[in-house]
């Protein structure tokens, strides 16, 4: 199994700024919050380019698990009196990958106050770090519409926990360069950064969650906000070998992506992400290849209370990356049971994985099973 993060080698500087460097392991966004949903950045100030630059012969290619959305309310809240065992059997596929991602879709806090006006508000002790850091898991993006459940001071305490844990959060700050600035790792002698960045936030709370100019919150693409990510998207692309956006995008229980999603992950790909990821819908959404890059317009619950029918249908997709672009992806399909998602085998395991497939001419995508 891979070895888990080191100590941090670097952060970014003017171009990304905040960015954490570390060897390492292992159609319109809906408004409302009708649905059961649910950065902090250390090390030393440098720039990613100060870094020692190895020669192409020393490269190898290097594997991105991801997972959908992650939770601990409701039945997982007794999960975390283990952290060690509390995502289950699907810990050593995400063990497995160099390293691993999720959408952590809750605050990492006891305090703060309930966000006005929200039908449903997440919120997690720092346990919920230790469950994802035992099941392998490297980064969260905490860039979605439960990230700030509890405020600013709930989101405080978010990224304090996440400075105090070896799992790096990314899609909030203390501000907009916090927030917009990608997690930085090196793996196989290459770096690759890692963005989060949400679609969803509800009306009235665009304004107090989106991050700004000396103003906590979260990384957006809603509105002018889109400019701003696809611009720190291309900062990154010509500073490391590989770049991979996690979005927060779709509409709750639709398999298809929102109208304007297909775009906006083709101008993410054409500022220099390789992989653009992400989920929210609660069920599962298609993926593929677009040319040498890789989307997936929703990868569903991951740990998480709804366990019935399509909202159970989950899965675990690794991404192989080499030098900018995907190489290979595998899409290995799991089945939330007590609240964790646990791998389908055999037979049914092909069942599974033909039912996603399938998923891509159900919604008209152009989307491949190959690399151009």
């Amino acid at each position: 199994m891979p070895s888990r993060p080191q100590a941090p080698l670097s952060a970014g500087a003017a171009l990304l700024a905040g960015a954490l460097l570390t060897t390492a392991c292992s159609p319109d966004a809906p408004t409302d919050d009708t649905g059961e949903e649910a950065a902090a950045l250390q090390g030393s100030t440098a720039s990613p380019s100060d870094a020692p630059s190895p020669s192409p012969e020393d490269t190898d290619p290097l594997t991105i698990a991801f997972g959908g959305d992650v939770m601990f309310e409701g039945l997982l809240e007794s999960r975390l009196n283990d952290p060690s065992t509390a995502m289950g059997p699907v810990a050593s596929q995400l063990s497995a990958a160099d390293l691993a991602m999720v959408n952590l879709e809750t605050a990492v806090t006891e305090g703060g106050t309930p966000a006005p006006n929200k039908q449903y508000v997440f919120r997690a002790p720092a346990t919920a770090l230790e469950a994802l850091d035992a099941a392998g898991v490297d980064v969260a993006s905490v860039a979605n519409n439960h990230g700030m459940d509890y405020g600013e001071a709930g989101l405080a305490d978010t990224l304090a926990n996440g400075a105090a844990s070896p799992v790096a959060l990314v899609g909030a700050g203390n501000d907009a360069d916090e927030a917009y600035a990608p997690h930085i790792a090196e793996v196989n002698g290459q770096t690759v950064a890692l963005f989060g960045a949400t679609d969803v936030l509800d009306d009235h709370l665009i304004g107090a969650w989106t991050a700004g100019e000396g103003k906590p919150g979260l990384a957006s693409v809603k509105g002018e906000s889109r400019e701003r990510m696809l611009a720190a998207v291309a900062e990154a692309a010509a500073e490391v070998d590989n770049v991979v956006v996690f979005l927060h995008w779709g509409l709750e229980g639709s398999h298809c992506p929102i109208g304007h999603a297909p775009t906006l992950a083709e101008e993410l790909i054409d500022a220099g992400a390789a992989a653009v990821v992400g989920g929210h819908a609660h069920v599962l959404s298609p993926g593929g290849f677009v040319g040498d890059s890789y989307v997936h317009y929703g990868l569903g619950n991951f740990v998480f209370y709804n366990f019935n029918g399509p909202t159970a249908e989950s899965g675990v997709l690794t991404l192989t990356l080499d030098d900018g672009r995907v190489t290979e992806s595998d899409w290995a399909p799991a089945r939330i049971q007590g609240g964790v998602p646990v791998p389908y085998e055999g037979a049914a395991a092909e069942q599974a994985h033909q039912t996603w497939v399938g998923l891509r001419d159900q919604c008209g995508l152009p989307l491949s099973d190959s690399p151009a």
